[in-house]
C-alpha cells in the first residue's frame, strides 16, 4: 500500500485526537476535530489511505477508544510509531485501524511517499531510497483489521461458521 505521511513527533495523547469537548458528537463530527491542537491542518488535509508516523508513546492518555475511530474516519489507514500506549493499541487493531511499532520514525518525513507493509513488517520509503524494519502483524490480527475490526470479524466467522439450513428442513420452519 503507498500513501502519504502525516508527521507527528512524541507523547501525542489521545487528548488531542479526540478532544472531550466533542466527545459526545457523532464520530465524522468529533473526527474534524482530530489533532487540531497539534497540527489545525491535519482533519482538512488527510485523504483516504494516508499514513501517520509518530516518535514514542503514540496514544497515551486516557482510554478513549474514540481516538483510533476518529483517525479511522478521516481515512488514516494505519499508524506508524516508534512505541504506543498500550490501550490505544489494543484499541486500534480492535476498530480495524493498522498500528506498526518501527523504532526508526525519526527518518520519515512529513509528506513523503510511503508504502507499509505490516506482515513483512517492512516500510518502503521510495524517495529516500530507505527500507526500515517494523515489528510484523501477525497475520490473524491482520485478517481482524482487514474485515474492520473486531466485531465485524467475529460476526464473518461465526456466520461461517453457522449451521446452514438443511433441504429437509423446509417444512420445520
Amino acid at each position: 500500500m503507498s500513501a502519504r505521511v502525516w508527521k507527528f513527533g512524541d507523547g501525542v495523547d489521545t487528548d488531542v485526537m479526540a478532544p472531550g469537548l466533542y466527545m459526545k458528537l457523532p464520530i465524522a463530527q468529533l473526527a474534524a476535530h482530530c489533532l487540531e491542537a497539534v497540527r489545525p491542518e491535519f482533519a482538512g488535509g488527510v485523504r483516504e489511505g494516508d499514513i501517520l508516523v509518530a516518535g514514542r508513546n503514540f496514544g497515551i492518555g486516557s482510554s478513549r477508544e474514540q481516538a483510533p475511530q476518529a483517525l479511522k474516519a478521516l481515512g488514516i489507514r494505519a499508524v506508524v510509531a516508534q512505541s504506543f500506549g498500550g490501550i490505544f493499541y489494543r484499541n486500534a487493531l480492535n476498530l480495524g485501524l493498522m498500528a506498526l511499532v518501527c523504532a526508526d520514525t525519526a527518518g520519515i518525513p512529513d509528506g513523503a511517499p510511503i508504502e507499509v507493509d505490516p506482515v513483512a513488517g517492512r516500510i518502503v520509503l521510495p524517495q529516500q531510497g530507505l527500507t526500515l524494519a517494523c515489528e510484523p502483524i501477525p497475520g490473524f490480527l491482520m485478517a481482524m483489521v482487514d474485515d474492520g475490526g473486531l466485531l465485524p470479524h467475529l460476526k464473518k466467522r461465526l456466520a461461517r461458521n453457522a449451521p446452514q439450513p438443511n433441504e429437509d428442513d423446509k417444512d420445520a420452519r
